[in-house]
C-alpha cells in the first residue's frame, strides 16, 4: 500500500497511489492552528452512510479519501465506521474495528491528525493505539461506561455530543421547552461522569448534536446560541453538514434537497460558526468550508 506517487488531486491527470510518507502535517493535537476555526473532514468506512452511500467502504478508497481531504486543507480526519443514519442497524465492536484501524494507521502514518467516530470504548482505545488522538462520541446520553475512564487514562481530547436516547431514532424524550437551556444542562451533567473519572476540563470538546434528537427548529437554536456553548468552558465543534434541517430549507420541488446538494449551506453554516468563534466545524466537502473559515478569520482581522 505503501508509494511516493503524488497525493490525490496533486499529481498528473492519471489513478492516484496513496502516499503514505509524513506529509508535513501536525501530529500532535497540540499542534493544531489556533488562530481560526478548524475544518474536520469526515471520513465514513461504511456501506451505508447517508450522504456517501458507502464510496469509502473499502480501505484503499477510505485512505485514498482521507488524504485528499487533508490536502485540500482538512486540519483533522473522523474516521468512522459504524452509521448513525435512521434505518442503520448496530454492527460490533469488532467489525467497527476491523473498517476502521487499518486507515486510522495508514492516515497517522501519513502525518495525518485522526479523529476516531466511535461510540465504543473499545474501539477508541485500539484506535488511539493506532494513531487517534481525539475520540469523537455521538451516543449522547448513553455513554460507554468504559469511556470516561479510557479518556482520562489515555489523556486524548473526547467531543461529548448531546443525544437523547438511542441516536438512530427519533426518540419521544426529543421535545424540548427550552432546547438550548435543556442542551446545555444535559451536557454538564454528562460532563460530570468524566471529571469524576479523573478527565481534565480542557480534554473536552462540545458538540450540540445537531440533527440528534432535535427537530429543525431546534437545530437553528443551537446554532445562534453558540456564544452560550462557548460560556461552558470548552471548544465546541458543530456538525451540521448536509444534515436534514438544511436539506428541509433547501427544497426542490417541494422535496428536502438530497446530501449532496446541501455543501452551499454547509459552507454558509461553516462561516457563521467560524464567526461566533466555534473551534472547528465537521464537513463531508472539505474545499469550501475551508475556503469560509479563512474568510470569516480575514473578516474577524
Amino acid at each position: 500500500m505503501d508509494s511516493l506517487a503524488a497525493a490525490p488531486g496533486t499529481g498528473p491527470a492519471t489513478s492516484p497511489l496513496r502516499l503514505l510518507r509524513p506529509a508535513g502535517a501536525p501530529r500532535r493535537f497540540e499542534d493544531l492552528p489556533s488562530g481560526r476555526t478548524l475544518v474536520m473532514g469526515i471520513l465514513n468506512v461504511t456501506p451505508d452512510s447517508f450522504s456517501d452511500g458507502g464510496r469509502f467502504a473499502d480501505t484503499g478508497a477510505a485512505v485514498d479519501a482521507g488524504l485528499k481531504m487533508h490536502y485540500d486543507g482538512a486540519d483533522i480526519i473522523d474516521v468512522g465506521g459504524e452509521s448513525t443514519r435512521p434505518d442503520s442497524v448496530r454492527i460490533s465492536p469488532e467489525e467497527e474495528q476491523q473498517r476502521i484501524l487499518p486507515v486510522v494507521a495508514a492516515l497517522a502514518r501519513a502525518g495525518v491528525l485522526v479523529s476516531v467516530d466511535t461510540m465504543n470504548a473499545s474501539t477508541a482505545e485500539k484506535a488511539i493505539a493506532a494513531g487517534a488522538c481525539l475520540i469523537n462520541d455521538v451516543s449522547g446520553t448513553e455513554v460507554d461506561p468504559a469511556m470516561p475512564a479510557l479518556v482520562a487514562r489515555t489523556g486524548v481530547h473526547y467531543v461529548l455530543m448531546h443525544s437523547r436516547g438511542a441516536v438512530r431514532s427519533a426518540d419521544p424524550r426529543a421535545a424540548y421547552d427550552s432546547v438550548v437551556d435543556e442542551v446545555i444542562s444535559e451536557l454538564e451533567q454528562i460532563r460530570e461522569m468524566f471529571y469524576a473519572a479523573g478527565v481534565a476540563p480542557e480534554q473536552i470538546i462540545i458538540d450540540p448534536g445537531l440533527g440528534f434528537s432535535k427537530d429543525g427548529s431546534a437545530n437553528w437554536e443551537l446554532l445562534r446560541a453558540t456564544d452560550r456553548l462557548n460560556a461552558m468552558g470548552h471548544r465546541v465543534l458543530i456538525g451540521a453538514s448536509r444534515k436534514r434541517f438544511l436539506g428541509s430549507l433547501l427544497t426542490r420541488a417541494g422535496e428536502p434537497a438530497p446530501p449532496v446538494e446541501r455543501d452551499s449551506a454547509t459552507a454558509a453554516v461553516t462561516a457563521l460558526a467560524a464567526f461566533s468563534n466555534a473551534w472547528c466545524v465537521r464537513v463531508h466537502n472539505v474545499g469550501p468550508s475551508v475556503d469560509a473559515v479563512k474568510t470569516a478569520a480575514a473578516w474577524k482581522g
